[in-house]
């Protein structure tokens, strides 16, 4: 067997943990897409903002809007434990915070609108 060697770095760009996020965010059911917050919007920014602290913590923020219909604390609540899951999983760093705002709501064809 190989030996792995111990010295150097690793470094993972911001950019990967929020795609994680973001299609991590998207895979869970109730989500219907993701999108900027409020003037954000006007400005085309980002839908997840990621920071990384000194000692690698990450903080995710993740602005998205439900399906009408559906349970908005147990989406948010799956939101933050499939990204902190899959941040941990797949990029072995310490999740410190998922944030999940919800800006609005996604009415189904049909639905009456008012």
């Amino acid at each position: 067997m190989e030996e792995q060697p111990t010295s150097g770095r690793i470094t993972i760009a911001p950019e990967v943990l929020e795609t994680i996020a973001r299609l991590t965010t998207l895979a869970v059911p109730g989500v219907a897409r993701l999108v900027p917050p409020g003037m954000r919007r006007l400005l085309r920014r980002r839908c997840v903002d990621v920071t990384v602290d000194e000692e690698n913590n990450v903080g995710i923020v993740v602005y998205l809007m439900t399906e009408s219909g559906v349970n908005m604390l147990n989406v948010g609540r799956q939101v933050q434990a499939e990204v902190t899951r899959a941040i941990q999983d797949l990029v072995g760093m310490r999740v410190k915070y998922v944030d999940v705002h919800i800006e609005d709501v996604v009415s189904t064809p049909g639905e009456a609108e008012g």
